[in-house]
């Protein structure tokens, strides 16, 4: 009887049902039986704690809410900008092109931004693309109106430029880190040490959405 009894408690030390989701089991949670004892074991998520801090009113938190809203949607995409920045620039300096084939070949690359990119960023509301601008400057070390005027002119940078201020946003603003987009480094900060899917399960309950970028672009 002893026997069959350890038998038993060593199988169920055994037992892990596989398991889906952030934290959840497929179905039985894991089980542990010692003494006759039975406990049973789940994985639960990581949560951010957040102290009050200074975001001291209800205004300030919801404000807090959907920049992380916003940030998990457009990131992705401003970090596919910062590698075919390089791509670009790591291509022209060493084909030394002429004018006429830099024109060809920047044709062809905005090209195919617009059919790999057009459908998302028509779904973005004009706040998401304020942060997304935002984040391009971060990534790119180069404000977005610069980019346009760089690789095409400065009649196409002005044309956009004045586009984005039909929308109150400014291809010509620059990331500040430290003073007015202090929390969206933060964010930045928080996502490189992979942990922004816990801080967005602990203000949501849900997880970040899944933004696909093109392979040619991570």
């Amino acid at each position: 009887m002893e026997r069959a009894r350890d038998r038993q408690e060593a199988m169920a030390r055994m037992q892990i049902d596989s398991e889906k989701g952030r934290g959840g089991s497929s179905g039985n949670m894991r089980m542990l039986v010692e003494n006759g004892d039975t406990t049973f074991l789940d994985r639960l998520p990581a949560v951010y704690i957040f102290g009050r801090g200074r975001r001291t009113t209800e205004k300030s938190w919801r404000d807090y809410y959907r920049l992380v809203w916003r940030f998990a949607r457009v990131y992705p995409y401003a970090q596919a900008s910062g590698k075919l920045i390089r791509q670009v620039d790591s291509t022209l300096d060493a084909e030394h092109y002429g004018f006429i084939r830099k024109e060809r070949y920047i044709s062809a690359i905005q090209k195919q931004l617009f059919k790999d990119f057009e459908s998302p960023f028509r779904d973005m509301s004009i706040q998401q693309g304020t942060v997304l601008l935002k984040l391009i400057d971060r990534e790119t070390g180069i404000a977005p109106y610069d980019i346009i005027k760089n690789y095409k002119n400065g009649a196409a940078a002005g044309f956009w430029q004045g586009v984005a201020k039909l929308f109150d946003n400014d291809l010509k603003s620059q990331y500040d880190p430290t003073g007015a987009d202090r929390e969206l480094e933060e964010l930045v900060q928080i996502w490189q040490r992979g942990e922004f899917p816990n801080l967005y399960w602990s203000v949501f309950w849900e997880e970040p959405p899944q933004i696909i970028i093109p392979e040619n672009y991570r």
